[in-house]
């Protein structure tokens, strides 16, 4: 039986990124995937934007750090992204101004005026917003392909249909079994299972970090009028939606962290009913139909950061998981600390400016 230097439990954007980053550093990688392909879960479902400054201050260093290779590889296409608010809102937005003005994000201040400039059909109760103009769509499914195949051509083994059952380490080896009777061998188990990661550390004997898997919806409607194609992102600064135009049509979410035990989500009636109805109290356009539904799980460590590196007391165990809704527009940087951190290589530039301690698996005790 081969024994691999590393082996990852997932294949979405986390265990494809790392995988790569593994393989091409000279590693022996295997990649152990549960479903039928790659990417079907959270992966597979995203809104697909990156923006400077989602998921707080503490990831805009990762974000920042990304971005540069996502727009050299051309899996960006510019957008720009606007936090609205009404007028009780005036102070949400101020504090978001504070919030991020050291972080490095580029940021501005907008009016009422030069708000309804930008986003025709807007209703007159919204009266001030944040622009942010870096941010850019992701092509994700380009993205998760590029680190698939950047992975394959660096040896890296990918197995699907390949269901962790059973996880035993002895003599510095850990031994797993898959569902279907498989085996494998490796010295180093990497929990990389999205909303399954804490079921990954019980089955290797880990105590879990509290990794809570939370639903979000989106919706694919028809509008009268029609989005225009280069429409900004829109999001609450309140946090009651998000939407964007694609292709045609609008991609509206009423923003929902519904907790959930880990499974294929689905979305609630309830919760597209919420879009619909928040979206007509922001704009003046009809909806037609809603002509696509769809949901997916964003899981977050108790303090909403992602966790990288060794586990503190399990040997041979390490984490790359809570990485939320932003694992996508942080996974170059975000992959290249951890195979770092993993094979205790040094820092590149892509990586040098980011605080490793912020993200370790230690900082839970």
């Amino acid at each position: 039986m081969t024994t691999y230097d590393f082996i990852l439990v997932g294949a979405g954007i986390a265990g494809a990124s790392l995988a790569a980053e593994l393989g091409e550093a000279g590693a022996k990688v295997l990649v152990l995937e549960a479903e039928d392909r790659p990417g079907y879960h959270a992966t597979g479902r995203s809104a697909a934007f990156w923006e400077e400054c989602y998921g707080g201050p503490e990831l805009v260093p990762l974000t920042l750090a990304s971005g540069e290779y996502l727009r050299a590889n051309g899996f960006l296409t510019q957008r720009g992204a606007l936090y609205i608010g009404r007028e009780e809102n005036a102070g949400d937005l101020g504090a978001f101004m504070r919030r991020f003005a050291p972080t490095g994000a580029t940021i501005e201040r907008l009016k009422s005026e030069a708000l309804h400039a930008m986003l025709p059909g807007l209703r007159e109760e919204w009266t001030g917003a944040v622009w942010e103009p870096a941010c850019a769509d992701i092509d994700v499914a380009a993205l998760h392909a590029h680190y698939l195949s950047r992975a394959r051509a660096a040896w890296v083994v990918i197995e699907c249909r390949a269901r962790l059952t059973g996880a035993i380490r002895e003599q510095g080896v850990w031994s797993l079994d898959c569902e279907d009777g498989r085996r494998f061998a490796g010295r180093v188990l990497v929990n990389a299972a999205g909303a399954w990661a804490d079921r990954v550390a019980e089955l290797a004997g880990a105590t879990p970090l509290g990794i809570q898997p939370l639903r979000r919806t989106v919706v694919q409607v028809r509008t009268d009028p029609a989005p225009h194609a280069d429409q900004p992102l829109v999001l609450d600064i309140a946090g009651g939606f998000y939407f964007k135009p694609e292709a045609g049509r609008l991609w509206l979410s009423p923003h929902d962290e519904e907790p959930s035990e880990p499974c294929d989500a689905a979305p609630e009636e309830l919760a597209v009913a919420e879009a619909v109805d928040r979206l007509q109290g922001v704009v003046d356009w009809r909806v037609e139909a809603v002509e696509r539904r769809w949901a997916g799980l964003r899981s977050f460590a108790p303090d909403r950061l992602p966790i990288y590196g060794y586990d503190p007391h399990v040997e041979g165990f390490a984490w790359f998981a809570g990485q939320g809704g932003y694992g996508i527009q942080t996974s170059p940087a975000a992959a290249r600390l951890a195979a770092q951190l993993l094979q205790r290589r040094p820092r590149d530039e892509m990586t040098q400016r980011l605080d490793a301690s912020l993200y370790d698996p230690a900082r839970f005790g």
